[in-house]
């Protein structure tokens, strides 16, 4: 039973929520009163509440999607909240559907989308993975992450080949290589506000950290949103490279490291829109003729279940005119289907761009 102050908390945000007249999140759509009645006495057997669920998307009205999974059970046990948002982020995915199996599919179908090197500035495919028997970040102790970021370093350390390189801790990082791995984009820092009202950026910098290879195209984040953050990247738009070293990458981790999976919902993680496959392939790409319309932009983008974002992802936006183009769709299709919706939206963009 969830005690008192809990509940009076509970009861408080969901008045908030409802006064908040101009808050267009999923959360707001999917808490009726009677889902909130349902689940606000719940308790997950590591402790997590209703409340660990929703206070990101209640602190923050401004939120597109507003819950996140405190540990693997809450997508069981507060079902009438996250099925729902479910199916409406990953477009259809329902609550009688079941996510298909790991498929990376046939590697060679992938291309270089923009040969010439005309428009695609750069492209990345990354995926996201919990550890079997840990929680999320809301309910890890201290010495999990730190029981984690041993596991996790030294299987990276143990790769060979194009995947070999460094991992860099957070703690006790010296300004220098702080100052590098900033001016390499590859280091994400602490105070991301919806990960701080969700309660996942607590003990840091303990047990977080960052690896990559040499050349600086496979990069991993240790419990930055998720337990593990793979990225594939590299300049210019060979896809099928960048997908191809995600692959190898992912194959060569899980023989080391168990990882989280669902039997409907697939590969578990902390935020509902990364369930399923929890791949995002995705572009920075000039279109400036399309970008003047941008109407037109969003409407192929649409089509082909791709998302358009700013420069710097979510919240920002366009630089110089170059987008972050990904695939939207997780859920209730295989990796390579997720990918090859993504190549094929931008081979489309970039037809219709010469075209104008």
């Amino acid at each position: 039973m969830v005690d008192a102050e809990v509940l009076e908390k509970l009861e408080a945000s969901f008045s908030k929520l409802e006064a908040a007249t101009d808050c267009k999140s999923l959360l707001k759509k999917y808490l009726t009163k009677e889902v909130f009645d349902d689940l606000k006495t719940k308790k997950t057997s590591l402790g997590a509440t209703l409340l660990d669920v929703i206070q990101s998307g209640v602190e923050n009205l401004d939120s597109g999607v507003g819950i996140y999974a405190p540990d693997a059970e809450a997508y069981t046990l507060f079902a009438p909240l996250f099925d729902p948002i479910i199916e409406d982020y990953h477009v259809g995915f329902k609550k009688e559907d079941k996510h298909p199996p790991k498929d990376f599919g046939d590697l060679d179908k992938f291309v270089d989308v923009d040969p010439e090197g005309a428009y695609v500035v750069s492209t990345r495919v990354r995926c996201g993975r919990s550890m079997e028997g840990y929680p999320f970040n809301p309910c890890l102790t201290e010495a999990q992450y730190k029981e984690m970021e041993e596991k996790v370093s030294s299987t990276l350390s143990a790769l060979e080949g194009e995947l070999k390189g460094t991992y860099y801790p957070l703690t006790g990082m010296s300004k220098e290589v702080q100052q590098k791995l900033i001016d390499d984009h590859f280091l994400f820092k602490e105070g991301d506000r919806f990960l701080q009202a969700a309660n996942a950026c607590r003990y840091w910098p303990t047990g977080r950290g960052i690896y990559h290879n040499d050349k600086k195209t496979f990069l991993v984040w240790a419990n930055e949103e998720d337990h593990l953050r793979i990225i594939s990247m590299q300049k210019g738009g060979d896809l099928g490279e960048v997908y191809r070293r995600l692959v190898s990458a992912v194959g060569e981790i899980e023989k080391r490291v168990p990882f989280s999976h669902h039997d409907r919902l697939g590969f578990l993680t902390f935020c509902p829109t990364n369930l399923g496959t929890t791949v995002r392939a995705s572009v920075h790409i000039k279109l400036p003729k399309l970008a003047a319309n941008k109407t037109k932009l969003e409407e192929v983008a649409a089509k082909y279940n791709l998302q358009v974002r700013g420069t710097r992802g979510e919240h920002t936006e366009a630089e110089g005119g170059i987008y972050d183009i990904s695939n939207k769709r997780r859920m209730g299709l295989t990796e390579y289907e997720a990918v090859k919706e993504m190549q094929d939206g931008i081979l489309e963009l970039i037809k219709i761009e010469k075209g104008m």
